[in-house]
C-alpha cells in the first residue's frame, strides 16, 4: 500500500445530504468505484484541489452527484483522527446540506469514484465506509439542535405543502411525537406560513390545504428558539 506523505495533510471534503421523499428523512449514499473501500456505501465526498476552496470543493462535490447548484449547506465539523483513512493522514471538512426533491430518481454521478447514487431512509442505513457513520451522526445532529431556531424544515419540503407534512418532518428528526392540535396552534401563532386557496390533488383521502414558508416573516424570529412543546 502507498501512504501519503504525513508532512502535509491532505483536505478533504465529505457532505450529508439530506431530502424528504415519501414521508422519510433519506440521506445521499454512493457506492464507491474505487479502493479503498471499494464497493461500499459511502457519504459523497472527494479531496480538495488545490485551486479551490474548501466550500468551493464542497459544492462541486455536491453538483457532480446532484446536479444541483445553489442549495442550503453549512459546514458543521472537521474529523482529523490520525487513523480515519487507510492511505495517510486526509483531514475532511464536513458539510450537511438539504435538498428540496423533484425527481429523486434522477441521479446520474459525473465521477469516477462513485458508479452509483441513491437516498437511503435514515433508518436503514447500511454500514459506511471510513469513518462516515461518525460523521452522519454528528451532522445529524447538528440538524437536530438547529431546526429549532433555522428555517431547515422548509429547505426539505416541497414549496406547497400541508401541516401534516410539516409535522411529519419535525417528528422524525426530533424523534418525539408531538401534539397535533398544539403543533397546528404554535406553527400558525408564529404568522411565517402564508395558507393557500389551494388544497392537496390526486390523493385518495380528503384533501388538506397547502402552505407556503413566508422567509421575510420567519426572519422576525430568526433568534428565537421555535417551541413546540405544550404550554
Amino acid at each position: 500500500m502507498t501512504y501519503l506523505p504525513h508532512l502535509n495533510s491532505i483536505f478533504s471534503v465529505d457532505c450529508v445530504i439530506f431530502a424528504f421523499d415519501e414521508g422519510e428523512l433519506k440521506i445521499l449514499l454512493i457506492e464507491r468505484n474505487q479502493d479503498p473501500y471499494g464497493d461500499w456505501f459511502a457519504l459523497p465526498g472527494n479531496m480538495v484541489n488545490n485551486d479551490e476552496s474548501i466550500d468551493t470543493a464542497a459544492e462541486r462535490v455536491l453538483y457532480e452527484l446532484t446536479g444541483l447548484k445553489g442549495i442550503y449547506m453549512e459546514q458543521f465539523y472537521t474529523f482529523g483522527d490520525l487513523g480515519r483513512h487507510p492511505k495517510g493522514r486526509i483531514i475532511t471538512v464536513a458539510y450537511f446540506a438539504m435538498i428540496r426533491l423533484t425527481n429523486p430518481k434522477e441521479l446520474r454521478p459525473v465521477t469516477a469514484y462513485a458508479k452509483n447514487a441513491s437516498w437511503v431512509s435514515i433508518k436503514e442505513l447500511p454500514e459506511l465506509a471510513f469513518d462516515h457513520k461518525s460523521i452522519f451522526e454528528k451532522g445529524f445532529e447538528r440538524v437536530k439542535s438547529k431546526i429549532s431556531y433555522q428555517p431547515l424544515a422548509f429547505e426539505l419540503l416541497p414549496e406547497k405543502f400541508t401541516l401534516t407534512q410539516l409535522q411529519n418532518l419535525y417528528e422524525i428528526i426530533l424523534n418525539k411525537k408531538l401534539d397535533k392540535r398544539n403543533f397546528r396552534k404554535k406553527i400558525l401563532g408564529y404568522d411565517i406560513l402564508k395558507e393557500l386557496d389551494e388544497k392537496q390533488k390526486g390523493v385518495s383521502y380528503r384533501a388538506a390545504k397547502l402552505y407556503k414558508f413566508d422567509r421575510r416573516k420567519y426572519s422576525k424570529y430568526f433568534q428565537n428558539e421555535l417551541s413546540f412543546s405544550k404550554d
